[in-house]
C-alpha cells in the first residue's frame, strides 16, 4: 500500500503542469459562467424580461395589471434563485463542453504518437509542454522498440548465417564418411593397418557430423523452449569437482589443467541440471579458447552483502584478449566469437546466451571481462 501511494504521488508530481492547467481552466469556466449570468441578470432580466412576463400574463390569461404583477412577484421573482441556478448550470455545461475540445487535443497528440510507434517511424515524438512526462516515456518506448527490432534483426541474421555455415560444414564430414566407407567396401582385402586408419578417420568425421546436427537441434530448441526451474539444495563444490573430472580428457588433450579454489562446504539453492549446464558451457568455452599448457582457475566466493548474501563463481583462463566490442555481444544468441566456418571450437553460438538466461532466472547475473591475455567469466547467484 505504501509503495502504491509513493507511485501515485510520483505520477501526480510528474503531471503537475497538466493538473494545474486543468484546474485553472475549470476556475476560468466557473468565473466566466458567473460573469455571464450576472450580466444577463442585471442588464436583461430587470429591464425587459419582467415586463415581457407581465405583458404575457395579461394577454394570455386576460388578467388585470395588478394581478399579473402579483403572479410575477410571488410566483417567479421570489423563486428567481431556481432560474438563476438552472441558468448557471446550463451556462457552465456549455462552456465546459467548449473547453473539452481543448482537452481532447492531448489525447489526439498521444494517439498520433502511438500511430508513429505502430508505423515504426524513427522520428522523435514531441508533445505539448504539459505532456512532457508522457513525451519522455513514449520516446523511451520508441528507443526500446528500435533496439529490440535491431537486436531481433541481428539475431535472425546471425542465425541464418550460422545455419548456412553449418549446412556447408555438414557436407565436408558427410563426404568424407561416404568416401572412406566406399573405399572400405570396394577393397575388402585392404591391409588391416590401413583399414583401421580409415575406420578411425570415418569415426572422427561421423562424430563431427553428429555434433553439427546437434547444433541444428539446439538452434530449434532455443526458439521454442521455456526454461522452467526446479530448485533444490545443491552441493556446489561437489558439482564443480565432478564437472572437472568430466572435462579431464579435453583438458589433457591441450595440456591444460583446471584447479578449483573453493570451500568444500559451500552450497546453493537452484536447479542442479540448469546450473550444471551454465558451468559446463562456461568451462567448455574456457577450454576451447585457452592457450595450450595453461591453467584454468575456478574460484568460489561467498559474499555477505547487507541486502542479500550471494555466491560468486569465477572462471579464469589464459588466452587471447577478447576485444571490447566483441565482449559486449558475447552473451547474444547465435553469436560466435570466431567467425571461422570450419572451426572445431565454434558452436551454434547459444551456450553463453542460454547460460545468461538460466542465471537471470535464478535472480543472478553473469559477466565477462578480458585483458592482458586473460579471459574471466563471473557468475553471481543469490545464496538462498
Amino acid at each position: 500500500m505504501k509503495t502504491e501511494r509513493i507511485r501515485r504521488k510520483k505520477r501526480n508530481s510528474a503531471y503537475s503542469k497538466l493538473i494545474f492547467r486543468i484546474f485553472m481552466q475549470t476556475v476560468a469556466i466557473v468565473i466566466l459562467t458567473f460573469l455571464i449570468i450576472s450580466a444577463l441578470y442585471r442588464h436583461f432580466w430587470f429591464r425587459r424580461v419582467g415586463d415581457w412576463i407581465v405583458q404575457f400574463l395579461q394577454d394570455a390569461f386576460q388578467l388585470e395589471l395588478l394581478d399579473a404583477l402579483n403572479i410575477y412577484q410571488y410566483g417567479l421573482r421570489e423563486n428567481a434563485w431556481l432560474f438563476i441556478f438552472g441558468a448557471v448550470a446550463v451556462c457552465f455545461l456549455l462552456l465546459f463542453r467548449i473547453s473539452l475540445s481543448w482537452f481532447i487535443r492531448y489525447f489526439n497528440e498521444i494517439d498520433a504518437a502511438l500511430d508513429t510507434l505502430i508505423q515504426g517511424d524513427n522520428k522523435e515524438i514531441v508533445l505539448t509542454q504539459e505532456m512532457e512526462p508522457m513525451e519522455r516515456k513514449l520516446n523511451v518506448l520508441r528507443q526500446t522498440l528500435e533496439k529490440r527490432e535491431l537486436e531481433s534483426k541481428l539475431a535472425e541474421e546471425r542465425k541464418n548465417n550460422l545455419v548456412m555455415y553449418l549446412a556447408h560444414d555438414i557436407r565436408t564430414p558427410l563426404t568424407s564418411v561416404i568416401g572412406y566407407l566406399s573405399l572400405l567396401e570396394e577393397a575388402p582385402d585392404m591391409p588391416m593397418e590401413q583399414k583401421a586408419k580409415y575406420v578411425h578417420i570415418t569415426l572422427e568425421k561421423a562424430n563431427r557430423l553428429e555434433q553439427l546436427i546437434n547444433e541444428f537441434f539446439e538452434i530449434t530448441k532455443y526458439n521454442i523452449q521455456e526454461i522452467v526451474l526446479e530448485k533444490e539444495e545443491i552441493d556446489l563444490y561437489y558439482m564443480l569437482l565432478q564437472m572437472l573430472e568430466e572435462f579431464y580428457p579435453l583438458l589433457e588433450e591441450k595440456g591444460n589443467r583446471a584447479v578449483l579454489h573453493s570451500d568444500e562446504n559451500v552450497s546453493i539453492c537452484g536447479d542442479p541440471a540448469k546450473l550444471a549446464r551454465v558451468f559446463n558451457n562456461i568451462l567448455k568455452n574456457a577450454v576451447a579458447y585457452s592457450d595450450r599448457n595453461t591453467q584454468i582457475d575456478i574460484f568460489v566466493e561467498e559474499v555477505k552483502a547487507p541486502q542479500q548474501e550471494k555466491i560468486i563463481i569465477t572462471f579464469r583462463n589464459q588466452g587471447k584478449t577478447i576485444p571490447k566490442e566483441k565482449l559486449e555481444s558475447i552473451f547474444d544468441k547465435f553469436y560466435r566469437l570466431d567467425a571461422a566456418r570450419n572451426s572445431h571450437t565454434g558452436g551454434a553460438g547459444l551456450g553463453l546466451a542460454i547460460a545468461k538466461e538460466i542465471v537471470t532466472r535464478h535472480g543472478g547475473r553473469i559477466l565477462a571481462e578480458s585483458g592482458n591475455g586473460q579471459v574471466t567469466f563471473r557468475v553471481e547467484l543469490p545464496a538462498e
